[in-house]
């Protein structure tokens, strides 16, 4: 009988829980998997409800949060406790997902430690490395780090053939996030929030780093602005705990009587947030991947995006943080059945909630071929 494969499962954020807990509840259930489930806790509270709910408890907890943490002081500080913990855990692989400077240098000390690395949800770019900051530089040193490129579309793929990664080490497994979403989504939670039901709910995440200043400034007039001008909406923020978020947030909007902030919802009632609304602006990555799938329309406020699958589709379209458009754009959703009815069709290009199951296909055809049916890909 062979001994289990030790798989270190490493989560910093609050969408790397979400994204990474189907993929260790699958793995949990392999006889040739010991898995370890080590959280930095990059964000601390945000991480700690999702895994709640998806019951999964961290085995090691390096607790590297730290008020208004710099990214130099985050990294350094990262790559010193994951060196560490590599070494009394002697993983026999390491996974993570995504691009957080959790991700990155798990991926630095994997190397280093000659360790395979697994990257879910690969190959994601802008080509932009200023957008977005600092995430696309992680995710390309991670692509150029790892064994195993666990890749959400054919698209994400091609990006990684153009840098040279070998097509053998490339698997299109859907985009796990789907898996989550659609667990979550089959049962009805309760928001929490009182909201008027005669109005329609505009959801707002707002928090990237790229937009910090003027540009989340102009989030802030226009959303105010929409809400002025349609009385018939009412709005739902959730607003990250970052002061430079937070303080502009409830400065521009705190005392508007049908814009609702909220502190960040935990993963189930933001899930059941997106299902009321009618309509979603954000600048995140996750609700790219979750709204589509919902049949949500969703103004992007980023100049790029790293999905641009659902772009394609129509039923995401980029607004940038330009005040004068995002109004526009929203208000033509508003406004017009007819442009709301194209972008509301449920199209969901990344995935189909079976991609832990592929990826745990990959890793057991690789690590234990004996317990291993040929990997059938979609």
């Amino acid at each position: 009988m062979h001994q289990p494969k030790h798989i270190l499962c490493i989560v910093g954020t609050r969408p790397e829980g979400i994204k990474m807990a189907p993929l260790i509840k699958a793995l949990k259930r392999e006889p040739w998997a010991r898995v370890t489930v080590l959280a930095t806790a990059q964000h601390r509270g945000l991480l700690d409800q999702v895994l709640s709910l998806f019951d999964i408890q961290p085995d090691v907890d390096l607790d590297i949060m730290r008020a208004n943490q710099a990214l130099p002081e985050l990294t350094s500080r990262l790559i010193t406790a994951l060196d560490q913990k590599f070494t009394e855990l002697s993983p026999d692989v390491v996974l993570a997902q995504g691009d957080t400077t959790t991700v990155m240098t798990a991926a630095l000390v994997a190397f280093y430690r000659r360790t395979p690395f697994g990257h879910v949800e690969a190959g994601l770019r802008t080509h932009d490395l200023d957008n977005p900051f600092p995430e696309e530089m992680n995710r390309l040193v991670a692509g150029h780090l790892a064994k195993w490129h666990f890749v959400p579309t054919e698209r994400s793929r091609q990006n990684l053939l153009r840098e040279g990664i070998a097509d053998t080490a490339i698997h299109v497994t859907g985009n796990t996030v789907i898996d989550a979403l659609l667990e979550v989504a089959a049962t009805d939670w309760p928001l929490g929030i009182p909201l008027d039901p005669d109005k329609r709910l505009v959801l707002v995440t707002a928090h990237r780093r790229e937009n910090f200043g003027e540009p989340f400034r102009a989030v802030c007039r226009a959303i105010r602005t929409l809400v002025d001008r349609h009385p018939d909406i009412e709005v739902l923020y959730p607003v990250h705990p970052n002061p430079n978020v937070s303080e502009a947030a409830h400065g521009f909007l705190g005392d508007h009587p049908r814009i609702r902030l909220c502190q960040p919802l935990d993963y189930a009632p933001f899930v059941e947030a997106q299902k009321r609304a009618f309509l979603i602006l954000t600048d995140s990555g996750g609700v790219q991947e979750e709204a589509p799938a919902l049949g949500k329309p969703v103004l992007v406020m980023r100049s790029e995006t790293e999905r641009p699958e659902a772009v394609d589709e129509g039923v995401v379209r980029l607004v940038g943080t330009d005040e004068a458009r995002i109004v526009a754009e929203a208000s033509r959703l508003l406004d017009d059945p007819d442009a709301y009815r194209r972008m509301a069709r449920g199209v969901s290009p990344y995935g189909d909630g079976k991609a832990s199951r592929r990826i745990v296909g990959v890793l057991r055809a690789a690590l234990c071929p004996d317990h291993a049916p040929a990997v059938r890909e979609p």
